[in-house]
């Protein structure tokens, strides 16, 4: 008997976490009947099996349960009961939780970790909550994904409804306020320097940073020796055609260094054209341009008041005489010579013939055992 209850208390402390409370396996009421609605009346569920000691075990521990007597079972069922009872209070569980806190605290305090670096800053990672706050640490990091949440797809549309939302928000309230910083426009004054952007709403690209500077030599003040000068120091960046120099600049960074850059490098141009070597045994290279060859239309072959007034003189007499002729018939009446030569020539007509019957002149006329026959006749 004593080994008997040493095996019983060793299988009650091994399956005490697989035997459920008895609070889970009680009754249940019926479910509220609601007199008043629309809908069909549904039955019940069944209701849940009773409990049983026997059927919480696992099979090791069922196979023992089953091999001691009617009153070893009861001993066996109330000492597993009250076994599970004194590991579930709150007292053990405080307990217990302390001990896990300690035994964690301690592997920390044992585990070696890397020593920041001197004047480097604590790493922070912002979570989803902190997303377009001042201070993003004020929310802290997420909580642990504990699958009770969205995916990552549905946080991204939300994030782009909000975007939306915002953008809307703006329209509706900020930009009206615009209408009082409106000015009346002013056509720009000529300036010898325009440059060119290039922006794709706000988003990152390569080309955005290339700033485009075009001038022309004849807008600067210069001599006709030095914008020649001019000319030839900057080479093929200039074209005779349109009298335009055409620079361009994307190696730094912003838009604003790159403009920069390009006003500095026109202000070192006329520098060097006004104070340098004026390069005069050196002759203008125009081999980069591809010249176009620009048709013009003959001033000649051009209508002026005087020709279109003999134009117009000449057609009046080409009709005039047209008139003329037909009223003395020498113009030759085509629809009249057609209807003549109609009438005068032979008419075909179609006639029904029955088949196998004899025609004109007792002769037979058969073809392809067809009931129609083209028969010609004079009229």
């Amino acid at each position: 008997m004593a080994s008997a209850m040493h095996i019983l208390r060793l299988t009650a402390q091994r399956n005490t976490c697989r035997i459920a409370p008895l609070s889970r396996h009680c009754l249940l009421p019926p479910p509220l009947a609601f007199p008043f609605s629309t809908s069909t009346r549904r039955n019940a569920p069944d209701a849940p099996a009773p409990y049983s000691f026997r059927e919480s075990l696992d099979s090791s521990s069922r196979a023992f349960y089953d091999s001691l007597s009617p009153e070893d079972r009861i001993r066996y069922e109330q000492d597993a009961i009250k076994l599970d009872e004194y590991m579930t209070s709150p007292a053990v569980e405080a307990r217990l939780n302390a001990e896990v806190s300690d035994a964690a605290y301690d592997v920390f305090r044992q585990t070696p970790r890397e020593k920041p670096r001197p004047g480097a800053e604590e790493r922070f990672k912002p979570g989803l909550m902190a997303m377009g706050e001042i201070n993003e640490r004020d929310s802290g990091e997420d909580e642990v994904f504990d699958g009770d949440d969205m995916s990552s797809i549905a946080h991204g549309e939300l994030e782009q409804h909000r975007e939306l939302r915002a953008y809307a928000r703006i329209a509706a309230w900020e930009m009206p306020l615009l209408s009082k910083l409106a000015k009346p426009f002013e056509p720009p004054t000529t300036t010898p320097l325009r440059f060119r952007y290039t922006d794709y709403f706000g988003e990152t690209h390569p080309a955005r940073l290339k700033i485009v500077c075009e001038f022309s030599p004849m807008d600067l003040p210069l001599t006709p020796a030095q914008r020649l000068t001019l000319i030839k120091l900057v080479g093929v960046r200039y074209d005779p055609q349109r009298d335009l120099v055409r620079m361009s600049c994307e190696m730094f960074e912003t838009q604003a260094q790159n403009k920069r850059y390009l006003g500095d490098l026109v202000d070192t141009l006329m520098k060097e054209a006004k104070e340098g070597e004026a390069f005069e045994d050196v002759g203008v290279d125009f081999r980069h341009v591809k010249w176009k060859d620009r048709k013009e239309f003959p001033e000649a072959w051009k209508l002026s008041g005087g020709k279109r007034k003999a134009l117009e003189e000449r057609r009046e007499e080409r009709e005039r005489n047209e008139r003329e002729r037909v009223a003395r018939g020498q113009i030759v009446d085509g629809v009249g010579v057609i209807d003549a030569a109609m009438r005068a020539a032979r008419v075909e007509e179609r006639v029904e013939i029955p088949m196998g019957k004899k025609l004109l002149g007792g002769k037979e006329r058969v073809a392809g055992g067809k009931g129609r026959q083209r028969v010609g006749r004079e009229r």
